[in-house]
């Protein structure tokens, strides 16, 4: 048992280290093709991060809206404009007193939430523990939001997956008839 905590551990950390280089690479490269390119990386990687935290719902998501639709309408846009980014015409100081400001603001909002793993909280008294009560043995599935995704709310995940569908299908749609027309 050991054994898988600790392969687990390992295969997290080359994930999370391969995310970290990417995220890098992003923000170096200057072509905008390889960005988008190493943006679809990236929602590929994270969808096998959810995978290796039986997240399987949320990794099918990841897979199929971040790195499925969002590569393909990413390179469509990039077809219609210019490759390469322009140079910055101003410093970084703005964007990054606005994204430190931001995050000082979330983290001072952290600090009003119940400790974590507290049993007290009312996300643990309500519906939820009734579902982890339940979970394994009715359905089989190791990972609680996967099964009330998956067993309980199926149908309203098939209906929420088929909107998601439809709606990057029109978006296609709608960019290959823009490309006709110019």
């Amino acid at each position: 048992m050991e054994t898988v905590i600790n392969m687990e551990a390992l295969i997290n950390m080359v994930l999370l280290t391969l995310l970290a280089l990417i995220t890098l690479g992003i923000i170096r490269v200057r072509n905008l093709f390889a960005v988008v390119v190493l943006t679809g990386a990236y929602s590929f990687l994270m969808a096998s991060v959810m995978i290796v935290l039986d997240a399987v719902d949320v990794a099918m998501t990841e897979a199929s809206v971040g790195a499925g639709i969002s590569t393909v309408l990413a390179l469509s846009a990039l077809y219609l404009t210019k490759t390469e980014e322009a140079p910055p015409r101003y410093t970084a100081a703005l964007p990054l007193f606005v994204v430190i400001g931001t995050g000082a603001v979330l983290i001072y909002g952290t600090y009003g939430l119940p400790h974590f793993g507290m049993a007290d909280t009312p996300m643990n008294t309500g519906v939820g523990a009734d579902y982890l009560a339940r979970n394994y043995q009715e359905t089989g599935v190791p990972n609680v939001v996967t099964s009330v995704l998956a067993s309980y709310r199926g149908f309203d995940t098939l209906g929420e997956t088929t909107v998601i569908f439809t709606a990057g299908i029109g978006v296609l749609l709608l960019l290959k008839r823009f490309r006709q027309e110019g």
